[in-house]
């Protein structure tokens, strides 16, 4: 019986590799992602762009549009990535927010899909969502996971660490201009005239480590800050009233000629962002709760504007997401 040759080999592979990531999902079990030029104009499943020597060092922060099915990594502002993903199907959608990277596996196994291999899985949720690698057949398909190609999803798991932002969002908007949102928590910021929101609380001894994120609710006019995910303080905000839609940013590691941080502005969705110096000269609040939450911004603090109400799961507990507009 002839035996097949190694150069038959190669050739199977080659034109399976021709023929699209869907067949050769079914050979290998992951689409295996091919590098392009980061410019590309159009990204094909499993296509990717990878170049972190641009921004070697600071807080990455990670997006996901799902209308795009589309991931950018940005790192100290610089975007260092960009990938093709699939997350979740109709019936079991990928939930929109902020979240944190939980827990990191080279190599794990799913825990509520038995036997399903999830390689450099970097979990988002303790109630199944991560992402990791996966097969990309160019429109969602999974139970809600952010499925990556295999080599894009090792090379992310190269620059993130336990506690690295995750903006999972349901409009086409990629990350804008870098911007100043933390004059909101500055060391200029002052109460303004007029009525001062009464009372506030503050318990850091409920999460002592742990990422930081701070979220100014105009719907319950109310500023909340967390920390591993665990509410810390919250304190009536007045002079917010007017702010339509949810804005994210990120704080960076760099400063400007003043001293004050650097942020990105990492998603906007539903509403034009707010002139933030405006904002700023317009925000009562209770003096001590803003020292407070001034000291606890570092490189990596996520700060979020927004018309919406603080969802009831962001108090559960810790690991889920901050913000979410789904309910369960």
């Amino acid at each position: 019986m002839l035996r097949p040759t190694r150069s038959f080999f190669i050739a199977v592979v080659a034109f399976l590799t021709l023929l699209g990531p869907s067949l050769l999902f079914a050979v290998t079990g992951y689409t295996k992602g091919r590098a392009v030029a980061p410019f590309t104009p159009q990204f094909k499943p499993g296509d990717y762009a990878w170049h972190p020597e641009v921004s070697p060092a600071g807080p990455v922060v990670v997006l996901v549009s799902l209308p795009d099915q589309v991931m950018y990594v940005y790192r100290n502002g610089v975007r260092i990535g960009r990938s093709t993903v699939s997350t979740g199907t109709a019936g079991h959608r990928t939930p929109t927010g902020v979240f944190t990277v939980l827990q990191k596996k080279v190599d794990h196994e799913s825990s509520i899909y038995k036997g399903a291999k999830m390689p450099n899985m970097q979990r988002l949720t303790w109630t199944g969502i991560a992402m990791h690698a996966g097969q990309l057949p160019g429109y969602p398909a999974s139970h809600g996971c952010v499925r990556l190609p295999e080599d894009f999803a090792a090379k992310l798991y190269t620059v993130t660490k336990l506690g690295t932002t995750v903006i999972i969002a349901d409009n086409k908007s990629s990350p804008v201009n870098t911007t100043k949102p933390g004059l909101l928590f500055s060391g200029t910021t002052t109460t303004q005239a007029g009525p001062m929101p009464a009372g506030f609380t503050w318990t850091p001894e409920k999460a002592p480590n742990g990422p930081v994120s701070v979220i100014v609710s105009t719907a319950d006019r109310t500023g909340y800050v967390f920390r591993n995910g665990v509410e810390i303080g919250r304190a009536s905000i007045g002079g917010v009233e007017r702010l339509s839609g949810t804005h994210i940013y990120a704080a960076l590691a760099t400063v400007d000629a003043s001293g004050k941080r650097n942020w990105i502005s990492t998603a906007s969705v539903g509403g034009r962002a707010p002139n933030l110096p405006d904002l700023a000269n317009k925000v009562t609040i209770a003096p001590e709760f803003l020292s407070n939450a001034r000291a606890l911004i570092t490189p990596g603090t996520t700060l979020i504007l927004t018309d919406a109400p603080v969802s009831d799961r962001t108090h559960s507990a810790p690991g889920f997401n901050i913000l979410t507009t789904q309910t369960k």
